[in-house]
């Protein structure tokens, strides 16, 4: 990977609220398919689900609201790992608008990979993955693009 992942969802006439903005709970929702979209870039893809039965679940996810975005702008998420262990990692996701300089809404989340089995339980990432996770973490850390954390999280 030689840049930040990127996600560029579609603005949907539901998503606006009756103020002509988008409605709050919609960011998460195209913060979470930007995650959508990260798993596929590190291999954690469909195939991989089905053929392991593992995936990552959202463990925590806090969201810093900075600017309205409304329904005619046009906007991507720029994502990064901020931190990672063998089974969890820390992304950190900016959302822009073209019409603003800034990010418009940052988040950041805790993921956790699980096997999805008759119990689910966390499981180490495979070494490939992995890899892709720490490479994705070592660019992330010279791009800093991913704006205002809304509060700090981090691994212990």
């Amino acid at each position: 990977m030689s840049e930040l992942p990127t996600y560029r969802p579609v603005m949907q006439p539901e998503w606006i609220d009756y103020n002509g903005h988008l409605r709050d709970a919609y960011y998460g929702l195209i913060f979470s398919l930007a995650i959508d979209e990260l798993m596929d870039k590190l291999g954690i893809d469909e195939q991989y689900r089905q053929r392991t039965h593992n995936t990552l679940y959202s463990m925590e996810m806090h969201t810093y609201f900075l600017s309205e975005i409304k329904r005619q702008d046009e906007v991507i998420v720029k994502m990064g790992i901020i931190g990672a262990d063998k089974k969890r990692m820390h992304v950190g996701a900016a959302l822009y608008c073209t019409r603003l300089a800034d990010a418009a809404a940052t988040t950041e989340f805790m993921l956790l990979h699980v096997h999805q089995g008759d119990t689910v339980k966390s499981e180490p990432f495979p070494a490939d993955i992995h890899a892709k996770v720490d490479a994705l973490a070592q660019l992330s850390a010279l791009n800093p693009a991913l704006g205002t954390a809304s509060r700090k999280i981090q691994l212990r």
